[in-house]
């Protein structure tokens, strides 16, 4: 599941930064903005087969690779 979501992300964002620094803000550093989060939703949802509504989750939940990765292992162990 990491790594399908660090590919999600690496296409996304456009940069392997992602991979390389899971705590990198994506959001402060112009990475991922509303319309990348839309995006990102939907490639979970697709590839990793876990829905998650947009009014669920906070910016701040998913402001990291890190953030996303738990919030989704906590998130499947539901």
């Amino acid at each position: 599941m990491e790594e399908t979501l660090l590919e999600i992300l690496e296409e996304i964002c456009g940069t392997d930064e992602v991979r390389n620094d899971l705590d990198i803000n994506l959001f402060d550093d112009g990475l991922l903005d509303s319309l990348g989060v839309i995006e990102l939703l939907l490639s979970i949802e697709d590839k990793l087969k876990i829905s998650i509504q947009p009014t669920e989750v906070t910016r701040e939940q998913i402001a990291t690779p890190r953030k996303i990765i738990d919030y989704l292992k906590a998130k499947k162990g539901e």
